[in-house]
């Protein structure tokens, strides 16, 4: 087995835990089902573990070890290092319910990710977004969220932009015209949300990108989805399907290589990081007089 890497957050943990075990069942010659009948648990709960959706437990990866004929020592203790690892609190816990499973996993995969590739229609990407346009968005969410809790979900997101900002991590953002046109908040917020775009571009750490109106119909137009890929290559890539109330996360590599491949046709779509600071600057002169 090739030396594992220990570090990162939980969740990148966990997925390199689950590769590891889903790489010794394949060689070992073994299915799901064999595990999970060894185990006495259901063939999901296997491959929740393998794609690091849920913790392992010690005892349970300790067993699967043996029957995969995995006996030395130091490479079963790097493994079970690997399991109590992945189950420390990552910072977000400290939000309480603020932070459901499936953002834990989004907010994790934030933290490890080298590169992210993020294609919006409608809205400022998360990680773009100013105090004022994720609170406007927080209240308008269902209509009946209170300021106290529009308010954690601002915290939250400043300290992911605060701590994506100090990893200097990069940014390739990809955005239909529309989304800079659309008054979340009142024009205020958006004049607010398009100088803070134009200084992201500024800084070096973002690229952004903007389809304009003139491009007419596009590949992947309307289905936003972003792309997180690791420095270490036994980090597969994730993309990120945003729903209302969760998220869907795909790392087959097929599926993958697909997105990869939509993102590819985006940019060639979209006017380049000049031509789309220019855009910007326009709309917020346009904003400012009205």
């Amino acid at each position: 087995m090739s030396e594992l890497t220990i570090g990162g957050s939980p969740t990148v943990r966990r997925r390199r835990l689950g590769a590891e075990l889903r790489r010794l069942r394949e060689q070992a010659g073994l299915s799901a089902d064999d595990a999970a009948r060894h185990l006495e648990c259901s063939p999901s709960k296997i491959s929740r573990v393998e794609t690091g959706r849920t913790p392992a437990r010690v005892r349970d990866v300790r067993d699967l070890l043996d029957l995969y004929l995995v006996h030395d020592t130091s490479e079963r203790g790097t493994l079970l290092d690997l399991v109590r690892q992945s189950k420390e609190q990552g910072w977000w816990q400290s939000f309480g319910d603020a932070v459901p499973d499936w953002l834990e996993t989004l907010i994790g995969l934030e933290g490890d990710a080298d590169t992210i590739c993020t294609y919006e229609s409608v809205l400022v990407p998360g990680l773009l977004q100013t105090e004022e346009y994720t609170r406007a968005l927080a209240m308008d969410f269902d209509g009946e969220g209170s300021p106290s809790e529009a308010e954690r979900t601002v915290a939250l997101k400043r300290e992911r932009q605060k701590r994506r900002g100090q990893t200097g991590r990069l940014v390739h953002a990809l955005l239909d015209e529309a989304v800079l046109h659309r008054p979340v908040g009142g024009p205020e917020v958006l004049r607010g949300q398009l100088e803070h775009l134009l200084a992201e571009a500024s800084s070096g750490r973002v690229v952004i990108g903007v389809i304009p109106f003139r491009t007419g119909g596009y590949p992947a137009q309307g289905f936003p989805f972003t792309l997180f890929e690791f420095p270490d290559t036994r980090d597969q890539p994730v993309v990120y399907l945003e729903a209302l109330s969760g998220a869907v996360y795909l790392e087959k590599a097929q599926e993958v290589r697909r997105y990869k491949v939509a993102f590819d046709k985006l940019r060639a779509c979209a006017l380049g990081p000049d031509e789309a600071g220019a855009m910007i600057t326009r709309i917020v002169e346009k904003v400012k007089v009205e």
